[in-house]
């Protein structure tokens, strides 16, 4: 799982809805593309810049994790690591550092503490479906529906599922559950699949589910538990003794697992169960990830023949499904595409609340390192920082090299133009309650001198990022080593790819967060006013009753409203709290499911009715309004019914764009 691939923190309203629990899903990716990082070397990205390497040695590797590893887990105030190192068929190095238990001064040691690798347990889901693509038990390019029985609304192959494109919404509901709950993979995965929103094959956007569905074919075709067929087939092979997709863990593993901290002072957390174990549920030594890098690089005990796994390692879709993003990185049959430097490296990440990894391969090279941590450290990029830290400073040291010279084309600027403009990504929620959650982590993309667009934020990034033409509707990002890649029919961008399983899509104008945002925060402020300005003048009105009753009877009839006034006025009262008591449910609401409680479906039905009444008050608000002009009521009363008519349409209006009165409610 993976917290790098979660909808960044959103600005202004997202606030609102999702604060920062959305950085609590728990996503199961890949970490963010390479990046600039505190205290990592840089990117050699000039032509014949290239460094000259390291001997990757034990003394070396471990001199360079001892200056490196220490020091950023202090920093970002991270328990503790471990570390393997894979080259030319051995094992390098593999070390602990930091703390496996915090309060019990338990160290970490790499052979006998286990860590919970995340999405990491992707790669070994997409191995076993490839065992059983050599044995001829399935076919990548045929649909699920004949191996397994569940009810999508358009066709998927294996080949779209672990490339990340089945089409599928998220789906959060049930991704991480308490320590006690156990997992039926047919029932959860077959029961209420997430909606299709794309069609298959032509837009990666990462999905736990699909990744699962996956390993449900595994189960289904083999006969034996997806769990069971993994250590049989996968674990044992490779000699991984300290390994297991299960949950919860055995006893004598239970007892070596870390300790999970979910920030630099928490206390430890509870077992995680992955509600998607396929996607997830892995837990592991970093002995034994050095066992499966070497496996994966076809070290005997080989887990794959050599063709399968070259056909694992290269992308798993051509032009003909992706277009103008086939130019950019592309999934392979598994894993995500990070090479640079000339060099082809194949990577998968991995987070749950609490355990981070990374695992990354240079399978030309014969090299691999695996990383992973057992807190999520003092802010929300800690980890990611570290990863990318630490990547990249091996890249740099041991695997140095020069990116492909830029090869702009001369539509370059036009190209730049066109791109743009307004973007969401394609990890989302259309369909339900949760896409208010996900409407304002949007990107814009500037055009600039020269072809250069800059993007804001940077892909997988918090901060603008500077992109350069590099051919046909593809830009590197100036300085560094990511790329993105445009689909394009005739000239209007239809994707933009900036990460293997990741695409960003045009925004349509009414769901753009500078619309949204603005209207849902104005509305809201209104409303809340209007609600406290009828509470503050009750008891205002009450003192000055029991001051002067007289008086205060005089000016009340001198103000008093006809009966269609009061009727209307009371509607609309009526409304303005029924909505001000739907926004705030739904922030509530919105922040449990995203530390994965599970609301009651009466609770979603009864905001759902709030908002349906504040909607239904537009109507006596505007009858309000043409009643103050007819009575001439003057110009200041005119103008404050008309602001709460619009106050009320404008929260109405984002009610229905952002899903909230779905009648699907399963998220």
């Amino acid at each position: 799982m993976d917290t790098s691939r979660i909808p960044r923190i959103p600005r202004g309203l997202a606030a609102t809805f999702a604060a920062g629990t959305l950085l609590a899903l728990t996503a199961c990716g890949g970490t963010t593309a390479p990046a600039a990082t505190p205290g990592a070397p840089a990117a050699s990205a000039a032509a014949g810049s290239a460094a000259v390497p390291h001997p990757l040695t034990t003394a070396d590797v471990d001199a360079w994790l001892d200056g490196y590893l220490p020091a950023a887990l202090e920093r970002e105030g991270i328990p503790g690591a471990s570390v393997a190192v894979v080259h030319d068929g051995e094992v390098v190095t593999t070390r602990g550092f930091g703390w496996a238990d915090r309060e019990a001064g338990e160290p970490v040691d790499p052979a006998d503490t286990l860590f919970r690798v995340g999405s990491v347990s992707k790669v070994f889901t997409a191995t076993a479906v490839m065992q059983l693509v050599e044995d001829g038990a399935v076919d990548l390019d045929t649909d699920v529906g004949e191996y397994v029985d569940v009810d999508l609304e358009r066709p998927v192959t294996l080949r779209h599922l672990l490339t990340h494109t089945g089409g599928f919404e998220e789906k959060v509901a049930g991704l991480i559950r308490g320590p006690g709950e156990t997992v039926d993979l047919r029932e959860t995965l077959t029961t209420d699949p997430p909606e299709q929103v794309y069609e298959p094959g032509t837009v990666p956007a990462y999905s736990n589910y699909g990744n699962a569905l996956a390993g449900l074919v595994v189960e289904e075709v083999d006969g034996r538990p997806f769990e069971q067929y993994v250590a049989d087939e996968v674990l044992a092979p490779a000699g991984m003794t300290s390994s297991s997709f299960a949950q919860p863990l055995p006893e004598p593993l239970a007892d070596r697992l870390a300790a999970g901290y979910a920030d630099a002072t928490a206390p430890p957390v509870e077992f995680e169960t992955v509600g998607t174990p396929p996607a997830g549920a892995l837990t592991s030594s970093a002995d034994d990830m050095a066992r499966f890098m070497l496996a994966q690089l076809g070290e005997e005990p080989a887990l794959l023949a050599p063709a399968t796994r070259d056909r694992m390692f290269a992308p798993g879709l051509d032009e003909d499904a992706l277009g103008g993003l086939a130019a950019g990185p592309r999934m392979t049959l598994g894993w995500f595409d990070r090479s640079r430097g000339g060099h082809r490296v194949v990577e998968h990440g991995g987070d749950t609340n609490v355990f981070h990894s990374d695992l990354a391969l240079w399978p030309d090279e014969g090299s691999g390192i695996f990383v992973t941590m057992n807190g999520s450290g003092s802010d929300a990029l800690s980890t990611v920082d570290l990863r990318n830290g630490l990547l990249e400073g091996f890249a740099d040291r041991y695997h140095p090299g020069d990116e492909p010279a830029a090869a702009a084309t001369g539509d370059a600027d036009d190209q730049a133009a066109a791109l743009a403009g307004t973007y969401e990504t394609s990890r989302t929620i259309r369909s339900n309650f949760l896409a208010a959650a996900f409407a304002t982590g949007q990107t814009t993309i500037e055009a600039e001198d020269d072809g250069r667009v800059l993007i804001t934020p940077g892909p997988n990034a918090a901060e603008p990022a500077r992109y350069e033409p590099v051919g046909d509707w593809t830009w590197r990002e100036v300085g560094g080593s990511s790329t993105i890649a445009a689909r394009a029919v005739g000239g209007e961008v239809e994707a933009v790819g900036y990460d293997s399983a990741f695409t960003l899509l045009p925004v349509p104008a009414h769901r753009s967060a500078a619309v949204v945002v603005p209207v849902v925060g104005a509305s809201t402020a209104v409303l809340v006013a209007t609600l406290l300005g009828g509470l503050v003048l009750a008891p205002v009105r009450w003192v000055r009753r029991r001051r002067d009753p007289a008086e205060a009877d005089r000016a009340d009839r001198s103000v008093r409203p006809d009966r269609t006034t009061r009727v209307l006025q009371t509607l609309v009262r009526v409304g303005v709290t029924a909505t001000v008591a739907a926004l705030v449910g739904w922030v509530l609401l919105v922040a449990g499911v995203m530390t994965f409680q599970t609301p009651s479906p009466l609770v979603i039905r009864s905001l759902q009715a709030l908002q349906v009444v504040g909607l239904l008050a537009v109507v006596p608000a505007v009858a309000r309004v043409a009643l103050a002009v007819r009575h001439r009521e003057g110009v200041r009363r005119v103008v404050a019914a008309a602001v709460v008519a619009l106050a009320l349409a404008g929260t109405g209006w984002a009610a229905v764009t952002l899903r909230l009165l779905s009648p699907d409610i399963s998220y």
